[in-house]
C-alpha cells in the first residue's frame, strides 16, 4: 500500500504542476499513472480505465481550484468567456461520463491513446491555429463547450488541450487562453467526476474505496500532492521557457501512449 500511495503522491505533484503551467497535461498523466497504480495494487476487472478517468477528473477539481486562482490573480482569465461557454461544458461533460459507463474499457482506451498522441504531435510541431476570427455567438460557443466536455470526459482531462487552441484561434491572447482554459477545468471536473460518480453506481467488481467510478484512497492521495504543486506551476508559466517544456511533454506523453498502445495489442 505505501509504494502506491508515493505513487499517487508523485502523481498529483506532476500533474499538478503540469495543469499550472501549461494549462493542459493534468488528466494525460494521470489516467495512465492510476492504470499503473492500480496493478501495483493488484487490481483487475473490466472497469479500470473508467475508475482511471473518474478518479483523474475527481482530482482536477482541486487542480483547477488553486490554477484558477493563481490564473485571476494575475487577470489572466476572461470571465465572460467562462459564463458562455460553461452551460455547454456542464451539460457535454456530464452526457460523456454517462456514454462512457456504456463502452468497454478497450473502447476507452483506444480513444484515450489515440487522443495522447494527436496532442503529442500537436506540442511537438507547436501547430497553433491561427487567430483569424472571433468569438461567435452564446449559442455556438456553447456548443463548442459541449463538444470539449465530452471528448474530455472520455480522456480524463481539464480540456485544456481543447480550449486552448480554441480559443487561441478566436484571437484570446495565450496567456489569457491558458488562464481562461484553467477555469473552464473546473465546471468539466465537476460535471465529469460526478457523472462518473453516477454511471459507475451500483456495478459489481468494483473494489473497496470506490464511489461510482471515483476511487477514493488515489484521490485523496493525488489531491494532497496537486493542489499546492498547480500554483507553483502557474506562476512558473510566466517565467519559463514553456514552448521548450511543452515539447519536453510531449515526448513524455508519446512515451506514456506507447505503453499503453503496447499493452493493448
Amino acid at each position: 500500500m505505501m509504494p502506491a500511495l508515493l505513487a499517487c503522491l508523485g502523481l498529483g505533484c506532476v500533474a499538478g504542476f503540469l495543469a499550472g503551467l501549461l494549462g493542459v497535461g493534468g488528466g494525460l498523466v494521470i489516467v495512465p499513472g492510476l492504470l499503473f497504480v492500480f496493478h501495483l495494487l493488484g487490481m483487475s476487472g473490466p472497469h479500470l480505465q473508467h475508475l482511471a478517468l473518474g478518479t483523474s477528473l475527481a482530482t482536477i477539481v482541486f487542480t483547477s481550484l488553486s490554477s484558477l486562482k493563481a490564473h485571476h490573480d494575475r487577470g489572466a482569465v476572461r470571465w465572460a468567456v467562462f459564463r458562455t461557454i460553461a452551460p455547454g461544458i456542464v451539460l457535454g461533460t456530464f452526457a460523456g461520463a454517462q456514454l462512457a459507463g456504456l463502452l468497454s474499457t478497450i473502447a476507452l482506451q483506444w480513444f484515450f491513446v489515440v487522443f495522447a498522441y494527436t496532442v503529442a504531435a500537436q506540442m511537438l510541431l507547436d501547430a497553433k491555429p491561427k487567430a483569424q476570427r472571433q468569438l461567435p455567438g452564446r449559442v455556438a460557443v456553447a456548443g463548442a463547450g459541449g463538444f470539449i466536455g465530452v471528448i474530455s470526459s472520455w480522456v480524463g482531462i481539464g480540456g485544456g488541450s481543447l480550449s486552448v487552441p480554441y480559443l487561441l484561434w478566436h484571437n484570446v491572447p495565450l496567456k489569457e487562453a491558458i488562464g481562461t482554459s484553467a477555469a473552464i477545468g473546473l465546471p468539466i471536473a465537476l460535471a465529469g467526476g460526478v457523472g462518473y460518480v453516477f454511471s459507475g453506481w451500483g456495478v459489481a467488481g468494483l473494489p473497496s474505496g470506490s464511489l461510482g467510478f471515483v476511487y477514493l484512497p488515489a484521490l485523496a492521495g493525488i489531491v494532497l500532492a496537486s493542489f499546492p504543486l498547480a500554483k507553483l506551476g502557474a506562476a512558473a508559466a510566466h517565467r519559463l521557457p514553456v514552448p521548450v517544456l511543452k515539447k519536453c511533454f510531449a515526448g513524455l506523453l508519446a512515451v506514456l501512449a506507447s505503453k499503453m498502445l503496447l499493452a493493448l495489442i
